[in-house]
């Protein structure tokens, strides 16, 4: 029997994310990789050759990695259909040794950040900024930050079947509760829209790249998760437990956690340097 990519099919892989407690932007990505993966099948079947033809296409357009996170989406869909057969292997990837420096944020760059918003008087946005980069948590968990966790001085963060505890740092709390009181917020979420509603990950994204000219910081560098990345870099540097970080961070990998305290290449190459190989 022939298979065929449904609407129905995509309809009930919706409803299973969902039941898995995924986030939304996860679940809008799966979906979005599956329909893409229709698409290009047009009216053909699904098969195991056409899954490894798709794979081949992503290779030639796209990075290792992002042909993976492509793969994952289709695999995950092929595993609910229990077309276990149609499934394809993913791409190896040797371990990178450092990253590019046009992606790493700076601790320098992260306080004129800081400083420009407050400059401008985007009150919110810094706290936001400020907010992620001093407790590591995603920007999906920001609806965690409420006035009571401020008050209590630490949060209780449910994802993914998990509960992890995260300690708001003395000082950021003092900080959000003159917030919390100027915005008078008695409870739930403090980083609100002017109409109430929650915060988007799409307008935290918008607000941050449109920091960056003022700040003098490269677009490329300025995003949500880069700043969990700060965190976790700057973490480790002070107390060198990688597995104390993967706890804070929520991963269930510690091979997770080491992607984030990979080096740039200037650093590498300093490394290199103090060898003294070279005479």
């Amino acid at each position: 029997m022939e298979r065929r990519i449904s609407s129905s099919h995509l309809a009930a892989f919706c409803q299973w994310l969902r039941e898995e407690e995924r986030e939304p932007a996860t679940i809008e990505k799966y979906l979005r990789e599956v329909r893409a993966f229709a698409a290009w099948l047009g009216d053909q079947a699904v098969t195991k050759e056409q899954a490894g033809r798709w794979k081949e296409r992503l290779s030639g357009c796209y990075q290792p990695g992002t042909v993976n996170g492509k793969l994952s989406a289709l695999n995950r869909f092929f595993a609910f259909l229990g077309w276990e057969d149609c499934r394809v292997r993913y791409l190896k990837i040797q371990r990178r040794l450092f990253c590019s420096t046009q992606r790493e944020l700076t601790r320098e760059e992260y306080t004129r950040l800081l400083e420009t918003a407050g400059a401008l008087g985007r009150e919110r946005l810094a706290l936001l900024i400020e907010t992620i980069c001093a407790t590591g948590i995603r920007v999906s968990e920001i609806k965690y930050i409420t006035a009571e966790s401020v008050r209590n001085g630490r949060t209780e963060i449910s994802l993914k079947g998990k509960v992890r505890t995260i300690l708001i740092p003395g000082k950021l709390c003092r900080k959000l509760k003159k917030y919390v009181k100027k915005q008078k917020i008695a409870s739930g979420e403090i980083f609100l829209t002017r109409s109430g509603k929650s915060l988007s990950r799409r307008q935290i994204w918008a607000e941050m790249k449109a920091l960056c000219a003022r700040a003098g910081v490269e677009k490329s560098k300025v995003f949500p998760h880069n700043l969990r990345h700060l965190f976790a870099r700057t973490f480790y540097r002070v107390c060198r437990d990688v597995a104390k970080l993967a706890d804070l961070l929520g991963h269930s990998s510690i091979e997770t956690t080491r992607i984030y305290l990979i080096s740039t290449g200037t650093e590498h190459a300093r490394q290199l340097e103090r060898l003294g190989l070279v005479t």
